[in-house]
């Protein structure tokens, strides 16, 4: 099984790329699941039910959040309603609407994927322990899909990578979200898990994060507020190929995409 997970999708320059790079991509490679990051969609922060359904329409199978889940109030509308716009699985329950994964069926039910959304605690807002949290997720998701995605939306490099080795040989893949900064060490761990530290966004490539630089370069000078802006140019599309046994959901090989557009 072939699955496409692509990077944060920032803003509307972002689905702008997505429309322009994703058509041409699914011709040329077959698919068989497609994902991707959209907590940053809609005006660079948070996501709205128009954007989800623009998403969705482009093929994109299950859209995961992150800490900026929650920036646009549109959220609150429909996150009950979308199972496939899930949120961090670690944040709590009994509180956070929506839910923090999924499992989807492919080719009339022949195919089971589960994914599983997990936010990072180190350089982040606090929530429940990612790890714990993997564990109580993973009895219920690995007794009814053989195939298992993480989505890990971290800062620190370290916590991603610790929770690549502690996951390795449970789940199929842990991709890292959040830092929109494309890493190079992709890899396939002992126990056969597929691993990135971050894969990087789709969006502004001569920019900071997706972000016209002025607003970011004003606030590192003066520590003062500035408005942040996304606007034209080249577009830099991040994601990665992860190729699976069906069987035993065990990972055979994982590519990156860094295509500047």
């Amino acid at each position: 099984m072939r699955i496409l997970f692509i990077g944060d999708i920032v803003g509307k320059a972002g689905r702008k790329c997505l429309q322009n790079y994703l058509p041409e991509l699914k011709k040329k490679e077959h698919f068989d699941f497609i994902c991707a990051n959209g907590e940053n969609s809609a005006g660079g922060a948070g996501i709205t039910e128009k954007v989800f359904i623009e998403l969705r329409a482009m093929g994109i199978d299950v859209i995961t959040g992150g800490n900026h889940i929650w920036d646009q109030k549109d959220i609150f509308n429909f996150i009950d309603r979308e199972p496939r716009m899930i949120r961090p699985a670690n944040y709590p329950a009994e509180t956070t609407p929506g839910k923090g994964s999924i499992i989807i069926e492919k080719n009339k039910g022949k195919k089971k994927i589960a994914v599983l959304n997990l936010i990072g605690r180190v350089f982040m807002r606090p929530a429940d322990c990612p790890f714990r949290s993997a564990d109580r997720e993973l009895v219920s998701l690995k007794s009814k899909a053989p195939i298992v995605i993480v989505d890990f939306h971290a800062e620190a490099t370290s916590e991603k990578q610790a929770l690549g080795w502690y996951l390795d040989g449970q789940v199929s893949a842990v991709i890292g979200t959040h830092s929109h900064v494309q890493t190079a060490d992709q890899r396939i761990l002992p126990q056969k898990t597929a691993y990135i530290t971050d894969i990087g966004m789709v969006g502004l490539y001569d920019a900071i994060l997706g972000v016209d630089k002025s607003g970011p370069l004003k606030r590192f000078i003066t520590q003062l507020p500035h408005k942040l802006s996304i606007s034209d140019g080249r577009m830099v599309f991040n994601a990665v190929v992860v190729e699976i046994n069906e069987a035993d959901g065990k990972a055979e090989s994982i590519e990156r995409i860094f295509d500047i557009i």
